[in-house]
């Protein structure tokens, strides 16, 4: 990766969201590495809530599995507001609420590994 600016965006959505049978979070990682997107990682949250609900999901409080997610993708600011196009159709059509944001950052230190 390029060292120097970039652009951390996250996609808070939760576990629970799906898209063609499969969870969401696992479709933008797919999606953003088809797109030649530098990174992408999902992580997951104990507890949260979002205006689309209101409801406190927690693991502790519920019967399902309905937790908060996080999908940070980074790359160039250029490539990260071409991605954030084409995954709009694709956050609308999961019919369920989500946020999207967008962090200024500089990239310190990277190496591509080899697999």
């Amino acid at each position: 990766m390029k060292l120097g600016p970039a652009i951390l965006m996250r996609v808070y959505i939760s576990t629970t969201d799906k898209i063609d049978h499969k969870p969401l979070y696992e479709a933008i990682v797919f999606f953003a590495k088809q797109n030649g997107i530098k990174g992408a990682t999902v992580l997951k949250g104990i507890m949260g809530y979002g205006e689309s609900s209101g409801v406190i999901s927690s693991k502790g409080w519920e019967v399902t599995e309905k937790l908060p997610v996080i999908v940070e993708i980074i790359d160039q600011a250029e490539k990260i507001h071409l991605f954030a196009d084409l995954l709009m159709p694709m956050l609308e059509k999961s019919q369920k609420g989500f946020m999207v944001t967008y962090t200024n950052i500089e990239v310190a230190m990277g190496r591509e590994g080899h697999s």
